[in-house]
């Protein structure tokens, strides 16, 4: 007969890659278990028990983090701005874009690539703006050091 706890260490062994918790790593096991004695002729020749189990496991592992992707509900809607906080967020934006405004012109290009396609690697920011990608960084912190200058002389913190 089979050594039912070295055969569960097993399975639970290999589902450790799977990173589930304790608890359903061991709710797989066990189901893995369930199957095999719910249909007794699946498994024909006691030498692979293990090598069954262990796939049966990995596939159930496979379905549980399947499914708890599908029922992971998203993020609950934070609450509605007040009119308030809508006027100051313009008027922020207003400032902030005037101050872009007034930049040199690669410095308001990168702002603008910035804003408007964050998607661009700094390869890619180079090659739009014409310059080094290793001087990406360097001109970009200028660039918001400058920016934040600007606005705190404005009255934004």
């Amino acid at each position: 007969m089979w050594d039912v706890n070295a055969v569960s260490a097993t399975v639970l062994g290999a589902l450790r890659t799977y990173r589930l918790s304790e608890a359903d790593a061991r709710d797989v096991c066990q189901e893995a278990w369930l199957e095999l004695f719910r249909a007794p002729g699946s498994l024909r020749d006691e030498a692979k028990l293990r090598a069954w189990l262990t796939t049966t496991a990995r596939r159930r592992a496979l379905r549980m983090i399947t499914r708890n992707r599908r029922e992971t509900p998203p993020p609950p809607p934070g609450p509605e701005p007040t009119p308030e906080a809508e006027v100051v967020r313009a008027e922020r934006d207003r400032a902030l874009w005037a101050a872009v405004d007034r930049l040199p012109d690669v410095h308001r290009r990168l702002m603008w690539l910035l804003a408007h396609r964050p998607e661009l690697s700094y390869v890619q920011l180079a090659g739009e703006l014409g310059i080094s990608p290793a001087s990406v960084g360097r001109l970009r912190r200028r660039c918001l050091d400058r920016l934040r200058r600007a606005l705190e002389k404005g009255g934004w913190a």
